[in-house]
C-alpha cells in the first residue's frame, strides 16, 4: 500500500510546512442578515403610505436640482431587497473563504439608510433637507473624528489613550476661556491644543515613565478634568459670565466647490476647524505610512524590544505620539466652544471621547478608516433631528440610544475582525 501525503512519516531533518487554514468569520453577514430580517419586519407590521421627498437643492446652488419624491413603503421594499442580495452575497464570500468586501457593507448601509428614511417621511407634509442631513452629520463628527485620530496615533505607538474623553473637554474648556479673555477664537483654538498637550503629558508621565496601568489612568484623567471643570465652571465661569462667551469661528465659503448641489454647502461652507479636520485625516495618514517618524512609532507599537534594539528611543517616541495625539484631540474640544455654542457646559462632550475609541477599533487602527467610523456615528447621532422633521412614528429615545448601539456593535467586533497593535497597552520594560 503506498502512504499518503498526509499519512508519510517525515524524515528526522525534514522540514514540514504547516498547512494554512484561512478562518473567516461569518459575524459580518450575519449582522446584514439580522438587519436586513428587522428592517423587512418593519416594513411587513408598519407599512406607511404616501410619498417621500427629498430636497436636494438650496438658493446657493449653481444647478438646482429637483427634489426626489418616492412611494414610501415601495422604496423601502427595494431597498430592502437590495440589501438581501448583498447579504446573500456576503455568505457566498465567506462560504469561500473570503472576506467580504468593504464596498458590500458601505452599499448595504446605503441602501439601509435610504430605505428606512424613504419608509420614515412617507406621506409627511414635510421634506427631508439632504444638505442639511449631510452638513449636520459632519459637524456632529468633527469631534469625534479629532478624538479618533488621537487615539490611533497613541495606540499605534503602544499607548491606549482611554483619556481621549479628557482632553476633549479640558479642550473645550480652555478654548472657551481663552477666546473669551482675548475675544479671538484663534487664541482659544491655541488654548485647547495645550490644553489636549498637557492632559496627554500627564497620561505619557504615568504609563511611559511610571507604568502605571494605562485604562487606570486614562479613566482617572477623564474623571479628574471632568471633576476640575464642572467646579471651574460653578465657581468661575457662572459668578463671571463674561468669562464664557466667545467668538466663534464664521463660515468661509470655497468659491466653485461651495455650490456644488448638496455636499458643496455641506462640506464646503464650513468654518476653518472643520477645514482642519479635512486635512488632519490625510495629514495623519501620511505621516503613520509614509514618513520615518511614522515608521519609528509603528514599530514602537507592534514590537518596542526589536525598535530598541535599532536604536530606537522606545519612550521618548511614545511621549511624542502623546503630545502629538493630544494637540489632535485637543483642536477636537475647541469645536464645542469656538464653532458649535459661545460658552462651555458641564461635561458638554457627552461621551464623544468614549465614541472616537469605538471609532478606533472600527476603524482597526486606520486613520482613514477610523474618520469615515466618526462619520457614521456622527450620521447616527443627526438622524433624530431628520426624522422629526418629518414626524417619523420613531420613538426620540430609540434615535438618541443609536450612536451608543453602533459603538457596542463596533466594539463586539460584529463589525469585522480588528487586531490593534501587538504591544498596545503594554509598558515597556527595558532589560
Amino acid at each position: 500500500m503506498t502512504a499518503t501525503t498526509a499519512d508519510r512519516v517525515p524524515a528526522p531533518d525534514e522540514v514540514v510546512e504547516p498547512r494554512q487554514v484561512t478562518v473567516v468569520s461569518r459575524k459580518v453577514p450575519v449582522l446584514l442578515a439580522v438587519v436586513t430580517a428587522l428592517f423587512a419586519l418593519l416594513l411587513g407590521l408598519r407599512p406607511r403610505e404616501g410619498d417621500a421627498r427629498f430636497r436636494l437643492a438650496t438658493p446657493s446652488d449653481v444647478v438646482t436640482l429637483p427634489d426626489l419624491v418616492v412611494p414610501g413603503t415601495a422604496a423601502g421594499w427595494v431597498c430592502a431587497a437590495v440589501m438581501a442580495l448583498l447579504t446573500v452575497l456576503a455568505f457566498v464570500r465567506v462560504g469561500r473563504r473570503r472576506r467580504v468586501p468593504s464596498w458590500v457593507a458601505m452599499a448595504f448601509a446605503v441602501a439601509f439608510l435610504v430605505g428606512f428614511l424613504a419608509w420614515a417621511a412617507a406621506g409627511s407634509p414635510s421634506d427631508i433637507p439632504a444638505v442639511r442631513v449631510v452638513g449636520g452629520s459632519v459637524l456632529l463628527a468633527v469631534p469625534i473624528v479629532f478624538g479618533a485620530l488621537g487615539g490611533v496615533i497613541g495606540e499605534r505607538a503602544g499607548v491606549v489613550n482611554i483619556a481621549i474623553e479628557g482632553q476633549l473637554l479640558a479642550g473645550a474648556f480652555c478654548a472657551a476661556v481663552a477666546g473669551s479673555v482675548t475675544g479671538s477664537p484663534w487664541v482659544g483654538l491655541l488654548a485647547a491644543v495645550v490644553a489636549g498637550v498637557l492632559v496627554g503629558a500627564v497620561l505619557g508621565v504615568f504609563t511611559i515613565t511610571y507604568k502605571v496601568n494605562q485604562v487606570i489612568v486614562g479613566v482617572v484623567l477623564n474623571v479628574l478634568v471632568i471633576g476640575l471643570t464642572s467646579f471651574l465652571y460653578s465657581q468661575v465661569l457662572v459668578p463671571n459670565a463674561e468669562l464664557n462667551s466667545t467668538t466663534r469661528f464664521s463660515n468661509i465659503a470655497i468659491p466653485g466647490l461651495s455650490q456644488i448641489p448638496v455636499i458643496g454647502p455641506s462640506l464646503f461652507n464650513q468654518t476653518v476647524v472643520v477645514y482642519l479636520m479635512y486635512l488632519a485625516v490625510p495629514g495623519v495618514w501620511f505621516a503613520l505610512y509614509r514618513t520615518r517618524w511614522g515608521l519609528r512609532l509603528r514599530a514602537v507599537g507592534e514590537h518596542p524590544k526589536a525598535a530598541d534594539t535599532v536604536g530606537i528611543k522606545v519612550e521618548r517616541t511614545r511621549y511624542r505620539a502623546l503630545l502629538v495625539a493630544g494637540a489632535i484631540a485637543g483642536v477636537g474640544g475647541a469645536f464645542y466652544t469656538v464653532v458649535s455654542v459661545s460658552a462651555f457646559g458641564k461635561e458638554m462632550t457627552a461621551g464623544a471621547g468614549f465614541i472616537a475609541l469605538a471609532a478606533v477599533i472600527f476603524g482597526k487602527w486606520d486613520p482613514v478608516k477610523a474618520a469615515l467610523a466618526a462619520l457614521l456615528f456622527g450620521f447616527a447621532s443627526n438622524l433624530e433631528g431628520a426624522l422629526s422633521i418629518v414626524g417619523a412614528p420613531v420613538p426620540s429615545q430609540f434615535m438618541l440610544m443609536l450612536p451608543y448601539v453602533v459603538t457596542i456593535l463596533a466594539v463586539a467586533g460584529l463589525v469585522g475582525r480588528s487586531r490593534a497593535p501587538a504591544a498596545s497597552g503594554e509598558p515597556y520594560v527595558k532589560e
